[in-house]
């Protein structure tokens, strides 16, 4: 059975197909890496952690276990300009990742990769 093609670049008039080994490292360039962004040992250690201490079950579905600490009512962005610790447990709820995928998708501000319009 013939495999699939591979889905083309998706910047206009490239002609690689993905992963492009021009853009994606242009891309991961100008992003950061996740410690960069500030999801380093404390968020991990700190926030992560303990959000999902506090809500062990998805707070949305309440039907599946939380694997994801979001960021909410405010995103991380939000706390770090506003000055407040975007580390702090009480800034956050755990969901399960079908559930945060969909918050996710939904925030237009959020969004990313080629939604990210």
């Amino acid at each position: 059975m013939p495999s699939r093609p591979k889905p083309p670049c998706s910047r206009p008039g490239c002609e690689h197909t993905k992963p492009c080994p021009v853009h994606s490292r242009e891309a991961n360039r100008q992003r950061g890496s996740a410690a960069q962004r500030g999801y380093g040992q404390q968020h991990r250690d700190r926030f992560r952690r303990g959000v999902l201490d506090a809500s062990p079950v998805c707070v949305l579905c309440r039907a599946a276990p939380a694997t994801v600490a979001d960021h909410w009512p405010k995103s991380r962005k939000q706390l770090v300009a506003e000055g407040l610790d975007p580390n702090e447990p009480s800034y956050g709820r755990g969901l399960c990742a079908p559930c945060h995928g969909k918050v996710t998708a939904a925030n237009p501000a959020q969004r990313g990769g080629w939604y990210a319009g």
